[in-house]
């Protein structure tokens, strides 16, 4: 084993750093480089850290941009796909516990990987997860300002205000503006909405709760409603295996962001297990709300694809603004556009936090420039990560929007292959990360190895489908280049920019990719329970 650099620090279950020579009871020491990056520590509790997991997901938006789409695909099953996609979620959410234990870096899976596969790997596994947000954020950014539109058409009564959102000028300088909004909170730090947050992630809960009680109520005034059956919470019911991953692909993408609890570990009060646990009360809360939404609005509206049908293909992509009248009546529905548009501008601030402490991370490591390694002196935040990401956000978004609006819907459709590709290499890492640990009691080897094993195997095999369909011309928005599905050519060639850039990475910072900077298969820092 290399000898570990000077700058190496320690991990304790308080998240604290002990000096050299000091002991931990009931662990051995990390070694490898794992290092202090000057953020704000013991910045976030439990609660808090459980609202970001939460504020990221963005529950409201995913499902009004999800529900038309997921019915289309499987019809009655979309309950079960639900919580189809939940359980590979699940899987790996047990390999990043594990690993936070372990090693409570803000790097979280470019730092795991690296520590479990080696430098390039790991570099891979940062760079998906890096592209990933940035779609997402340049997304969430345009979806708050259509939905900002919609709202102020609703409230003015003006169809000219509503109108606004499809003058192309107009919507990227409102969403820039967005963009600009959300770094410069971010910038100042994860407390500095403290309370906002909160506030918007229960407004969210609160109206969707409303919803489903609403849409339940009235389930039997309408033509087209359902009695409840067991048999849509059944996912052999769907009727091929296309179109089972088709829908498992978008159940996946409804629940990334709840690893933006792991982001902040370095700043959580109990860095090793509070992240952790926040994980999994966010996931939990995030699951029963799609299930008690998916099969609320099942029942009220049916899958037809006609009118307010849930497999109408006109409403497809805004189910709630559909619904929001009928159900929840011309007042109390304006309060569904508030909760999408406050679930996207929240989640859009959120998100900054896992691709600015990534960047910070690699920085931090010599992976990338030594410029992203800067702290905010005050604000004890990546500053200049954070400042880059955003204006990387605001020149993805504007390029693609005036390039194509197909491109742009390819490029989101491409978003679920850089989310498979990232969390699969997690969890694997854990798996390699701990093999020689599993040995110690069949939970050891049950939550660092079979549960992580069988989530990542589940996303592999997701990843190899989508790459497969993506090839078709049909897939997405129907475009192609050269015969080959532009999302196909979209999701590869981001990818493959990921190594490109890796490559050059790899002659400005040789220490790194030899692995002298962060060491590989080094033993974890275990905390017994």
């Amino acid at each position: 084993m290399e000898n570990a650099p000077v700058n190496v620090a320690f991990m304790t279950q308080a998240g604290t750093r002990p000096q050299a020579g000091d002991t931990v009871s009931g662990a051995h020491p990390v070694e490898g480089g794992v290092r202090e990056k000057g953020l704000g520590g013991n910045s976030v509790g439990l609660m808090g850290n459980a609202v970001i997991g939460i504020s990221t997901v963005a529950p409201v938006y995913c499902l009004t941009a999800t529900l038309g789409p997921t019915v289309s695909e499987v019809g009655l099953q979309m309950p079960a796909i639900f919580l189809a996609g939940f359980l590979p979620m699940l899987l790996v959410a047990f390999a990043y516990r594990e690993l936070n234990k372990a090693v409570p870096d803000c790097g979280t899976s470019f730092t795991w990987s690296v520590k479990a596969f080696g430098p390039r790997i790991g570099w891979m596994c940062g760079w998906g997860l890096l592209v990933a947000t940035i779609v997402v954020l340049s997304n969430l950014a345009g979806v708050a300002t259509s939905f900002f539109y919609l709202l102020l058409g609703e409230l003015t009564g003006s169809a000219d205000v509503a109108a606004l959102d499809d003058n192309k000028a107009a919507h990227i300088l409102t969403t820039l503006a967005f963009i600009a909004v959300a770094t410069a909170i971010s910038y100042r730090g994860i407390t500095a909405t403290k309370w906002v947050q909160y506030a918007l992630v229960g407004l969210q809960l609160a109206v969707l709760v409303m919803f489903v009680c609403m849409a339940l109520t009235k389930s039997d005034e309408v033509a087209n409603s359902l009695d409840f059956s067991w048999s849509w919470m059944n996912p052999f019911g769907v009727e091929s295996f296309a179109a089972f991953t088709a829908g498992l692909s978008l159940s996946i993408f409804i629940y990334w962001g709840w690893d933006a609890c792991l982001s902040v570990n370095e700043e959580s009060t109990g860095s090793a297990k509070t992240p952790g646990r926040a994980a999994m009360l966010a996931m939990v809360v995030i699951v029963v709300s799609y299930l008690m939404v998916a099969i609320a609005a099942q029942m009220y509206a049916g899958v037809g694809e006609k009118g307010t049908g849930l497999g109408n293909e006109d409403t497809a992509d805004n189910v709630f603004a559909v619904l929001a009248e009928p159900i929840m009546g011309s007042g109390l529905g304006i309060l569904l556009f508030i909760a999408v548009l406050a679930s996207a501008a929240a989640s859009l601030q959120t998100t900054f936090i896992p691709v600015a402490r990534t960047a910070l991370a690699m920085s931090t490591y010599q992976a990338m420039p030594a410029s992203f390694a800067k702290v905010h002196p005050r604000f004890k935040t990546p500053g200049r990560a954070t400042v880059v990401a955003g204006v990387a956000t605001g020149v993805f978004y504007s390029v693609m929007t005036l390039v194509s609006e197909n491109v742009l819907v390819d490029t989101i459709y491409a978003l679920g292959l850089m989310i498979c590709f990232y969390y699969a290499i997690t969890a694997f890492a854990c798996v390699w990360y701990f093999r020689r640990e599993m040995r110690r009691s069949v939970c050891s080897l049950m939550v660092k190895g079979v549960f992580p094993g069988v989530g990542a195997l589940m996303l592999t095999a997701v990843f190899g489908q989508t790459l497969y369909d993506m090839w078709d011309p049909a897939y997405g928005s129907g475009s192609s280049l050269f015969g080959v599905g532009s999302v196909f050519v979209i999701g590869v060639g981001l990818l493959l920019l990921g190594v490109a850039i890796m490559l050059v990475m790899q002659r400005r910072s040789p220490a790194f990719f030899r692995g002298e900077v962060l060491t590989q298969d080094t033993p974890a820092l275990v905390v017994e329970d």
